[in-house]
């Protein structure tokens, strides 16, 4: 009985449900000996009332010594621990934070948040689970369901494949089997390019948060009223460093970008939104100024002419306060728009190759293996064109291993 109790105890591994630093990790580290004494001290406002403390009290109960704290967070070498569960017992963990689960196990949610409101959770921790159930939906076997505000998977469910990956609001569950930054179905956009003016002005009166900048008359100052300020408010949550500021403006990397739209919550001007991850046309511009006003404050406004209107064949651009917006569900990604605007300001979106071939390669997954070349909704999937007969699907597929 007791071999076949160790062989039981050998399948599972310690996984700890929490990957932030929202819970007064630097506050605590220095101050208390237990992470028991850490909680009884309690949180402050801004602190996360569930995540590890961070002390470590679970690091000597491992025997095997897979357990210890790396950057302040509690890390276990999947390698080292056996199994056994002495982490994992109630008086260990007084958050109670340490779970046992399968070690085939490929999909992980790190994060034990019990907050109802969604802008708290996003205000406190890059890595909390705002319950929005996308990933309870989507599971095609019932996997996931969401217990006390965060989602929690059943693991004799999961059969380890992507779609609560996909379809994650933060991108906080984590795949080892499927790249994120590959899988996802939007990402983040910038409604300006011609931040380098504004940019100028405030850090020239030493303001350096882009929230403290929209406090300012802009109007005044002679600058844009509503393009980015180009303080970097939006990198400042980016954890995935997919947006940067270029000569003044936020740009975001769409191949770095996993979807997450932490950024748009942080931008104070709204001027980032989620568009498809696809090739298509963008207007990066939401001036709604006058066109003589825009003409002094910026050099690549969209000053509202309407010959990208005019001359879309699908009728893809329209207009929206005083610049153009496109549709990406009708935009066929032709460069008609961008041959008549006479500033340049339409810029395209692109999208790798091999993106449209790993997603061709997973709904012949989801098919049960059918041949993409056997299956119209996979080839449009794949832009097309057939990956079994494309030499460049293996890549794709290969790219699927990559750890998150």
């Amino acid at each position: 009985m007791k071999e076949k109790n160790q062989a039981v105890l050998s399948d599972m591994v310690a996984f700890v449900a929490c990957a932030g630093c929202a819970a007064g990790k630097a506050r605590f580290q220095d101050k208390c000996s237990s992470c028991r004494e850490a909680v009884e001290a309690g949180f402050i406002r801004g602190e996360c009332k569930s995540g590890c403390v961070g002390v470590g009290s679970c690091v000597p109960v491992c025997k095997q010594g897979a357990i210890s704290i790396q950057d302040g967070k509690i890390v276990i070498d999947r390698e080292k621990c056996n199994g056994c569960g002495d982490c994992a017992a109630e008086n260990v963990c007084p958050q109670r934070l340490i779970k046992m689960i399968p070690r085939k196990a490929t999909n992980f949610i790190p994060c034990s948040s019990t907050e109802e409101e969604e802008s708290v959770v996003r205000a406190t921790c890059g890595y909390g689970c705002i319950a929005c159930g996308e990933c309870e939906r989507s599971c095609p076997k019932g996997a996931v369901s969401i217990v006390n505000n965060h989602a929690v998977i059943d693991y004799d469910k999961c059969v380890g494949c992507e779609a609560c990956t996909i379809k994650c609001k933060k991108k906080i569950i984590v795949d080892t089997l499927h790249d994120l930054t590959k899988l996802k179905e939007k990402v983040a956009f910038v409604k300006c390019s011609g931040g380098s003016r504004t940019s100028a002005v405030f850090e020239g009166m030493g303001i350096n948060k882009c929230s403290d900048a929209v406090k300012q008359d802009a109007k005044a100052l002679g600058i844009c009223t509503t393009g980015c300020c180009g303080q970097g408010d939006c990198t400042a949550v980016c954890r995935f460093g997919a947006i940067s500021v270029v000569n003044g403006t936020a740009v975001v990397d769409p191949e770095k970008c996993v979807g997450c739209r932490d950024c748009t919550f942080a931008c104070p001007r709204n001027l980032i939104t989620m568009v498809p991850y696809q090739g298509m046309k963008l207007v990066p511009c939401s001036s709604t100024d006058d066109y003589e006003d825009k003409l002094k404050v910026c050099d690549s406004a969209c000053i509202g002419c309407e010959d990208c209107v005019n001359n879309c064949p699908n009728g893809a651009i329209y207009m929206e306060e005083k610049h153009a917006v496109v549709d990406p569900s009708l935009c066929e990604n032709c460069k008609m728009c961008q041959y008549v605007c006479m500033r340049n300001v339409i810029k395209e979106q692109k999208v790798p190759d091999y993106i449209y071939l790993q997603r061709a390669a997973l709904a012949n997954d989801a098919l049960d293996d059918k041949p993409a070349c056997c299956d119209g909704q996979a080839n449009k999937a794949a832009d097309e064109k057939p990956a079994c007969c494309d030499g460049q699907a293996n890549k794709a597929v290969d790219k699927m291993g990559g750890d998150q």
